[in-house]
């Protein structure tokens, strides 16, 4: 049912579909956001929707929601953000989101985007936290970025099978989302220590040249 929603979706607002979807799914929308980012790949190869379009779209989608969820967790009462994960079906994850963090720190929120709930969860236990947004967009959105272009990439190969897809994930999809977790912290990691190393680089030789 979710997926012919979707598609049905699609036909009429073209990839702005896919940024709406995934923020209306914050409020109980039927259709799961790997579905959404499937769909995108798979109807870019077909040459329905335009990709790097696509890709944008889905980008921000997620993006969207991950930072309203932390503005819900900084910005607003302790009464409102409880009824609205209350409504997200939050309620079960915060506290497991919460050992996330205290187990991985900040990157409990790239290692989240990677499971369902725990994706809304995480960064609204960030904004709960406090944590400075710069640092929350920081490493939350190349993760959002990396996750997008996972499942982008994945729809764009399987085509018409993405209801198979869909049904093999939910199936299996602890091991599913765990190696996709892993994956994503490994290449996260990898662009921070370059991203570090590149500003150490550039600081030595601003160093040098002003001895």
């Amino acid at each position: 049912m979710g997926y012919d929603l979707l598609l049905d979706i699609i036909e009429y607002l073209g990839p702005f579909a896919l940024f709406l979807v995934l923020c209306l799914g914050l409020i109980g929308l039927p259709i799961p956001n790997e579905a959404v980012a499937l769909t995108g790949g798979a109807l870019a190869e077909s040459d329905i929707l335009q990709a790097g379009l696509a890709y944008i779209m889905l980008t921000l989608g997620i993006c969207s929601a991950m930072t309203f969820n932390y503005s819900l967790g900084r910005f607003t009462s302790s009464k409102l953000g409880t009824w609205f994960s209350s409504k997200q079906k939050l309620g079960a994850f915060t506290e497991k989101s919460q050992q996330l963090i205290e187990k991985y720190g900040l990157y409990a929120i790239p290692i989240s985007v990677f499971f369902p709930f725990l994706r809304h969860a995480t960064p609204y236990i960030m904004g709960i936290n406090r944590l400075r947004f710069t640092r929350f967009a920081l490493i939350g959105f190349p993760a959002a970025m990396i996750w997008t272009a996972i499942y982008f990439t994945i729809g764009h190969y399987v085509g018409d099978k993405i209801p198979d897809i869909i049904k093999m994930i939910n199936r299996y999809e602890n091991a599913f989302y765990i190696i996709a977790a892993c994956a994503a912290a490994i290449l996260i990691l990898w662009y921070i220590r370059k991203y570090r190393s590149k500003r150490a680089s550039k600081h030595e030789e601003n160093h040098q040249s002003s001895i």
